[in-house]
């Protein structure tokens, strides 16, 4: 096999995310070749060989999968077949289009369960994927680019084209949004083109007009509408504001803003919003309590699949009555206030600001007191939370948990752990931590969040191990001759007092650690690592004054 070489083959599976294996007659070895289905017979043009891997560009797909079906949206990046379609000409946005969506769960399923049963140590409950409520017109956020079709073509808005920088698709038939979406769209591109302002050149970096965010409420049919531009020209903000407010919509327009944005990086990025019409925010509904979301701040795209997720978290995380909960990468709050309900108290942060704020707001709006919301990194933030959690639940961005963050966490040994993965790779690889550190995996459930493309939710629910078998033993500690000092009080009996009188909880870790530098003989391997490059947490200043003061309470110092 030669890199360049074009080589013919059947794909047997598909790993997450969309990584085709193919098998090659008269080849030892297969080759990934992405965006393809199982059973699909392809051929392709081998582009690396490393480390004893070979990768495949998919050039025609010259036999389909027996479950291949026909797919619902015109812009679906189909490859060309033997027949001779066109090449590679959709958008890249959805991959599993060409599938029944049984056979998407089923795929998801497997390439899931795959994947946690390599990164989890010992047995778990797996429980496959749930579906969405929903399998089209389900998305209530959709960033559309602004470019071109073809090179010097003329002005278009959309998405990019499957393995693009800079075409766009203009997806005006798009499935995995509504109506409402698709005017908007279409409205907002012929009112830029009659602007004769240019797109912003990703390259060159001149231009105008960059993104157009829309955000739609399931429930209450609230949209907000953000067109993001350069400084380099002034936008004609009536002319927008009577462009949209003219279009006949299911829906009801909340707001209409203008964000500018001169950053080299190509994202939809805040440096100064405005509002043209309404507001700069609108309200959604999740299992009975009210959120107001702001345009940048972070919310579940699939709102009627997001009460599925949230009612498996709630399962997860079990008995609540008087636990403190922390919700880290809290969002706008959605977690914290299902929980609150029935919990002591719930903490939340979040580094977007606008979206604690708002989280503050829609605890005070849904009549929920016991809610605290912090702004700021959690790996920053979490020193000064001033609470120690019963549970914690975490719901990261795609790349997961920072490894010094999540040894933080780890550190406040708290009985239960719910993780929720957009991106279930992240959380395979924190499950390594993890899993050293204590804990174990007892059950694993998906929510598919995002039909026809290869997105899926992952839930994790992780406990501390405990022993299989406790044996209790009655000492008489006079027939011991027990004089030192050690056995004036029990770990427990010193935990309990440090709780009463500061508030701290303390672990048999820190006490024993604070015996030893008071000259107080504990067992010679007891609360050391097991292994010697293990990190081993070491007693904050104000635990050991309190630890401190509990041993001279029991005449131990």
């Amino acid at each position: 096999m030669k890199k360049g070489q074009i080589l013919e083959g059947m794909i047997e599976k598909v790993e997450f995310p969309n990584k085709g294996i193919a098998r090659i007659d008269g080849e030892e070895k297969n080759v990934i070749v992405k965006n393809t289905l199982p059973g699909q017979k392809v051929s392709f043009a081998v582009n690396k060989i490393r480390k004893g891997q070979a990768e495949g560009r998919l050039l025609q797909v010259l036999e389909p999968s027996p479950i291949e079906i026909e797919p619902m949206c015109p812009h679906f990046c189909q490859m060309p077949s033997a027949e001779g379609d066109d090449f590679q000409k959709g958008c890249g946005g959805c991959t599993y289009q060409n599938l029944p969506y049984e056979e998407q769960i089923r795929l998801k399923a497997t390439q899931i369960k795959n994947m946690m049963d390599s990164a989890v140590n010992g047995d778990y409950i797996w429980e496959g994927v749930a579906e969405s409520p929903v399998r089209e017109a389900y998305r209530n956020k959709m960033e559309f680019s602004f470019g071109d079709e073809y090179k010097d073509g003329p002005l278009a808005l959309g998405m990019h084209k499957r393995g693009s920088f800079h075409d766009i698709v203009p997806v005006t038939g798009c499935r995995i949004v509504d109506e409402d979406y698709r005017k908007i769209l279409a409205a907002v591109l012929e009112f830029a083109a009659g602007t004769g302002l240019p797109y912003y050149h990703r390259m060159r970096h001149v231009g105008f007009y960059r993104h157009l965010l829309v955000r739609k409420a399931v429930k209450t049919g609230e949209i907000l509408i953000d067109l993001v531009t350069t400084t380099e020209y002034e936008l004609d903000k009536r002319g927008l504001v009577n462009c949209l407010t003219a279009l006949e919509l299911d829906g009801t327009i909340a707001g209409i803003l203008h964000t500018k944005n001169d950053s080299l990086a190509d994202v939809v990025k805040d440096e100064g919003t405005e509002i043209l019409y309404g507001q700069d925010y609108f309200y959604e509904e999740l299992l009975g309590l009210k959120f107001k979301i702001t345009p940048f701040s972070f919310f579940q795209t699939n709102s009627l699949g997001a009460e599925v997720l949230y009612e498996k978290v709630r399962d997860y995380i079990g008995e609540t009555k008087d636990k403190v909960i922390f919700d880290l990468y809290s969002g706008t709050g959605t977690i914290a206030q299902i929980l609150a309900p029935v919990a002591k108290k719930v903490v939340g942060v979040e580094i977007v600001e606008e979206a604690v704020e708002a989280a503050k707001e829609n605890a005070k709006m849904n009549g929920l007191d016991n809610c605290t919301f912090w702004a700021g990194d959690v790996l920053k933030v979490i020193d000064d939370l001033g609470e120690v959690p019963d549970l914690i639940v975490l719901d990261p961005p795609r790349d997961g948990v920072h490894p010094k963050a999540l040894e933080k966490i780890i550190d406040f040994g708290v009985e239960k752990m719910v993780y929720i993965a957009c991106k279930p790779t992240s959380v395979a690889r924190d499950l390594e931590m993890l899993q050293g550190r204590g804990y174990q995996v007892e059950r694993i459930g998906c929510v598919d969040l995002f039909p026809g493309t290869y997105h899926v939710e992952t839930v994790v629910l992780l406990s501390q191990q405990k022993p299989d078998d406790t044996i209790e033993i009655d000492l008489d500690l006079d027939e011991l001759d027990a004089t030192s000092a050690e056995l004036k009080a029990t770990y427990q009996e010193i935990k309990d007092y440090v709780l009463k009188e500061s508030g701290l909880k303390v672990s048999s870790l820190y006490i024993s650690q604070v015996k030893r530098k008071c000259g107080i003989e504990v067992g010679e391997n007891y609360n050391l690592p097991k292994s010697e490059n293990a990190r081993v947490p070491q007693c904050p200043k104000e635990k050991e004054d309190a630890i401190k003061a509990a041993l001279k309470y029991y005449a131990m110092i």
